[in-house]
């Protein structure tokens, strides 16, 4: 290795007033030599450096017998590695290694992190009354911890590669060898390779530079920040990207299927999770249909509604100077104005802000004519059916969706929404991520693996992985039905 100078790194470094350097000499090898010792303030814990490094050197080092033993070995604190060159000390140097520098030849990196991390809390948008309250953090290492406790197996792999120019984000890859089909593992790793950017920031960066569909609505990448959901899919063979500095994981190949289910689901028993999951799906269309319904029968279908509530509606809209479909663009936007600024605002006061505005606002738009009653009701029960899809991204998708609909709906009536849901299914079924297809076991259809879409069927039953994503180890469970033992 080429000598190392000092000053060189210094200027390299901006002489940031952050980044402290030390010199010293040590006893070592019968001389004296120079050691310099580098770190940045607020990364490292400066009371372990004093402690297990320059006490270790400055007075435990010259007690001990050198002359077998090289230099690497006396430093015994924490995880120590040598670098090959100064390249790679930067990369450590900001990742909470101390670096030492012996007579300007050898460069150790000594892990002594002392940053200040977020504890383990609850999960903020993924809650649940019943299952772990634990969810994932901003540190990669407290988040692959919290996984490896869900599964204790020595076929859980862990891949670690960087990825940005300027950031050197840690980027991990984590599945289960054995489960996991290594075509797909492959694909993650090629796609992860292709990526040139100055910086990763967040999950999503990764999230849109790999994603399949670029221009469709519907998310093909799944993220959470629970790690009992991504233990979950890991069983079942999918592959969990894990990035610093964001509690949230992305999971892939990533289902439509997979957006409508929560982790309560396989928490309750069988037949309660098929309720609420039917009840979700129920929402779920309501969330998509009910403007564009409204706008299609009011305006073009009056004859399929009865007669005294045609009348009734009627009443309500013979002041009104507005179309049904413009009475539902203003209070759509008006309500997504209202969530927006609800999430932007306070926490003291967003929630209450979101609903005494939608409150005050739906009542003195119905006092000065401006909507009807019944469209008031409508957009209501709209929103608040879009909040029982589980994940927020596919929930945005559904209410970008709506808008569509909406348009076809005060355009061609009945017929325009059935136009709509069908080039909606087309595109759906057309998807893919990475390799296996959005929709299945649906398109294709398989009938094996539907024992947990729309309904779930308890755990004795679903003894088959998903035969699309999995094709190494497709068996969960050979266990039979429970019940008392007969003789």
């Amino acid at each position: 290795m080429n000598p190392i100078d000092i000053a060189t790194i210094r200027k390299k470094l901006g002489n940031s007033a952050d980044i402290v350097f030390k010199e010293f000499n040590i006893q070592y090898d019968n001389r004296v030599q120079t050691v310099n010792l580098i770190y940045a303030e607020g990364f490292v814990d400066t009371n372990a450096v004093q402690d297990f490094v320059l006490e270790t050197l400055m007075v435990d080092l010259p007690k001990l017998d050198t002359d077998k033993h090289p230099f690497l070995d006396f430093m015994t604190v924490g995880d120590v590695q040598e670098l090959q060159s100064t390249d790679m000390m930067y990369h450590d140097l900001f990742s909470g290694h101390v670096i030492l520098i012996r007579e300007g030849t050898e460069i150790l990196s000594i892990a002594m992190s002392g940053i200040k991390d977020r504890a383990v809390s609850e999960a903020m948008t993924e809650t649940v009354s019943r299952g772990p309250k634990e969810a994932f953090t901003e540190n990669i290492q407290t988040n692959t911890a919290l996984i490896r406790r869900k599964i204790k197996n020595p076929n859980l792999w862990l891949e670690n590669l960087r990825i940005g120019k300027m950031t050197q984000t840690n980027v991990s890859i984590m599945y289960i060898n054995g489960i996991v089909t290594d075509k797909i593992v492959d694909e993650v790793r090629s796609r992860l390779a292709r990526i040139d950017i100055d910086g990763i920031l967040e999950s999503g960066y990764i999230e849109e530079l790999i994603q399949d569909a670029p221009y469709s609505p519907f998310p093909t990448v799944y993220n959470s920040e629970r790690p009992d959901v991504i233990a979950a899919e890991l069983l079942e063979g999918k592959i969990a990207i894990l990035v610093d500095g964001t509690p949230h994981v992305l999971v892939v190949p990533a289902l439509f299927i997979s957006f409508m289910h929560s982790a309560e689901d396989y928490y309750q028993r069988a037949d309660i999770s098929s309720l609420i999951r039917i009840l979700r799906f129920v929402g779920i269309f309501i969330a998509l249909l009910g403007p564009s319904l409204y706008i299609a029968i009011t305006t073009f279908h009056q004859e399929m509604l009865p007669t005294q509530l045609l009348i009734g509606l009627a009443a309500q809209r013979e002041g009104i100077p507005f179309p049904a479909f413009i009475e539902a663009l203003i209070m759509e936007i008006t309500f997504e104005i209202l969530r927006e600024a609800g999430v932007r605002m306070p926490r003291t006061m967003g929630q209450a802000m979101s609903i005494v505005g939608t409150l005050v606002i739906g009542q003195s738009a119905v006092a000065a004519g401006i909507v009807s009653a019944a469209m008031v009701i409508v957009v209501s029960i709209t929103a608040i059916s879009s909040f029982v899809v589980p994940a927020m991204n596919m929930s945005i998708s559904i209410r970008m969706i709506r808008f569509l609909l909406m348009g076809l709906a005060a355009s061609f009536g009945l017929y325009g929404i059935i136009l709509g849901i069908i080039v909606l299914v087309l595109h759906l079924c057309s998807l893919r991520t990475f390799g296996v297809p959005y929709m299945s076991p649906f398109g294709p259809y398989i009938a094996q693996d539907t024992k947990d879409t729309l309904i779930r069927l308890p755990h004795w039953a679903m003894r088959k992985r998903l035969r699309l994503i999995n094709q190494n180890n497709l068996t969960r469970s050979k266990d039979k039905a429970p019940g008392p033992e007969r003789r």
